[in-house]
């Protein structure tokens, strides 16, 4: 099973399942409170765990793809498009609930200002409006910080996929590099070898020769 920073594919996909369902019911939760009362701190947990999930699901593309087996790769492929489609669909799901709060708070201050022309006391009913709004501005600016750490992330992470198969190539290079020297030295040795029996056969048919120059000579004598 593919490792990323200690954790299994298996350990991310239940992770990220998880926070799927905690999204879900939290969504749930803002669209039964969106008539009654404002919940920014809701929304913006549910933008955080969104973002989260893409951020498993980024690690989870990097881990699939180094899955031995093909069918198993080809399960886990799908199982990563799916929590990809599901967070997506949050995500729409949650722009739009913030597109209906922002309508319902301007419709709210609208109201506020016709009241304003016919009645000294709207000035209070501005004042919490005031607060509701800069809330929800509040919520959107750190949806978007949240965006933007996660598209940071996620480049990273790719970068980091791509490094990692090119250090892999580099390996298998380095490898065929050693084996190639490794057989280069043995051709090497035999050949030292083969050059010091030459020197020793050079050198006892020298001496061999003297011998029998010597003899002859003795003889001759």
């Amino acid at each position: 099973m593919a490792v990323q920073g200690g954790a299994t594919l298996s350990d991310l996909y239940n992770r990220s399942r998880r926070l799927l369902l905690k999204t879900r019911d939290d969504l749930e939760k803002l669209e039964r409170l969106f008539a009654a009362v404002d919940s920014p701190d809701l929304s913006v947990s549910v933008r955080r765990d969104i973002s989260q999930i893409q951020t498993l699901c980024s690690e989870m593309d990097g881990l699939w793809r180094s899955v031995a087996s093909k069918p198993q790769r080809d399960l886990w492929k799908r199982k990563v498009e799916q929590v990809a489609e599901e967070a997506d669909s949050l995500r729409v799901s949650l722009d739009r609930y913030m597109q209906r709060q922002q309508k319902r708070l301007q419709e709210a201050q609208e109201r506020a200002d016709l009241l304003g022309r016919t009645n000294g006391e709207s000035s209070h009913i501005l004042r919490i409006f005031d607060e509701e709004a800069q809330a929800m501005e509040s919520a959107r600016n750190s949806s978007r910080m949240l965006e933007e750490a996660t598209a940071t992330g996620t480049a990273i992470l790719a970068k980091y996929s791509e490094q990692r198969e090119r250090l892999k190539g580099a390996q298998r290079k380095a490898l065929d590099v050693l084996n190639t020297l490794g057989l280069s030295n043995s051709v090497l040795r035999i050949i030292e070898r083969r050059n010091r029996v030459d020197q020793w056969i050079k050198y006892a048919g020298m001496i061999l020769t003297l011998i029998v120059v010597v003899v002859f000579l003795r003889w001759v004598r």
